[in-house]
């Protein structure tokens, strides 16, 4: 029986031992009609920012630091501390994601944007490892046809060309609802495509109240273990794989972790459990549930969107660029763990190393060789 609530923040009154199967409440709790008519997820970088930004550029310049260098201390922002404070606040505790509008994208060669952005990234959070050479920072855009043989490739049960999920960021394509494997994902908008590239957002908290009116059965099935594979991530073999649920609970705090695409490779590699049928239509419903429910909105030059992974899912429509336009879409992205983030299930260590609140986790592990 449901007897009570839990919250985006502290759990309310008694509950049952089938906790999952309880309304999640709070600001993260909302739909794409709702928020697209909201504000309270909308930032603007002060005027009197741009000034702080070039000192501090300027700073770390005169040390001779390329950006991957620098360092919070390198970087004094003292004048932003509120809206800092703030975007952290809002991130964790209110609706999950941000959009800062006003970043000085234009002012800079990408040289200096990069040490801007990381910068301002290193007061936010930390950054992490986006994939197992070690890169802090990543440009998103169409890098052409190489993609599955660079980024990591195989062949499905088809036949087909199956790219692995890092490679398929790169390309012009669609991109389907996922998370990625951080606290809090920061994209830079520097230019946009002649066409398409809207990102889609949608509130994971959400889909699990709608799945929970509608099919509390398959909401269990999202509550147990998912094969997925480190295909694209740690190994460019689709064999390494673990079990995690997409969704879970603890001390009143919801995570969700998911990739259809991780999923997908883990069934091609040997030994792995096949879905079962309801497996397939606990995703099937989860998919559908997060279209029915999700925003769009087209990120504009010098928008910068940060996305708490563990309550927000994100995708994009298929983009066209014009070169000769000067309309190639270019998002820089960077993967930040949070200095107030949240308590994990036990057994996500397997995936975050770390599961405590309020201690630096997620990235990729750099493989040295």
């Amino acid at each position: 029986m449901v007897r009570g609530h839990w919250s985006c923040g502290q759990p309310e009154g008694k509950f049952s031992n089938m906790t999952h199967r309880t309304p999640l409440t709070g600001p993260c709790v909302w739909t794409g009609d709702e928020i697209k008519n909201s504000t309270r997820w909308i930032r603007d970088l002060p005027s009197s920012a741009v000034t702080e930004l070039d000192a501090a550029l300027a700073a770390v310049k005169a040390k001779g630091l390329e950006w991957s260098q620098i360092t919070r201390q390198d970087f004094p922002l003292t004048g932003l501390d509120g809206l800092l404070d703030d975007i952290r606040d809002e991130l964790e505790n209110g609706s999950g994601i941000l959009k800062l509008r006003g970043f000085p994208v234009d002012r800079y060669d990408e040289a200096d944007l990069r040490r801007l952005y990381f910068g301002l990234g290193t007061h936010i959070g930390t950054p992490v490892f986006q994939n197992r050479s070690g890169e802090m920072m990543r440009a998103i855009r169409d890098e052409g046809a190489h993609v599955g043989r660079t980024y990591g490739e195989t062949r499905d049960q088809t036949g087909g060309t199956f790219l692995s999920s890092y490679a398929r960021t790169l390309t012009n394509g669609s991109l389907r609802f996922h998370t990625d494997r951080t606290d809090v994902v920061g994209l830079l908008c520097v230019r946009q495509a002649r066409a398409g590239g809207v990102s889609t957002l949608a509130s994971t908290p959400a889909i699990h109240n709608a799945i929970l009116a509608r099919r509390p059965d398959l909401l269990d099935e999202l509550f147990h273990d998912y094969w997925r594979s480190r295909f694209g991530e740690e190994g460019t073999t689709k064999d390494t794989a673990y079990p995690l649920p997409i969704f879970g609970l603890r001390d009143g705090k919801f995570t969700s972790h998911y990739s259809l695409t991780f999923i997908e490779a883990a069934q091609m590699a040997p030994g792995v459990p096949k879905l079962t049928d309801k497996q397939k239509e606990a995703i099937d419903l989860l998919m559908q549930t997060a279209q029915d429910l999700c925003f769009e909105m087209t990120l504009e030059p010098g928008d910068l969107q940060l996305i708490n992974s563990h309550v927000t899912y994100h995708g994009r429509t298929p983009f066209e660029d014009d070169f000769a336009a000067g309309m190639s879409r270019l998002l820089l992205r960077i993967w930040l763990t949070m200095p107030n983030n949240r308590p994990l299930p036990a057994g996500h260590e397997i995936l975050w190393r770390h599961i405590e609140a309020d201690t630096p986790r997620g990235g990729i592990q750099q493989v040295t060789i």
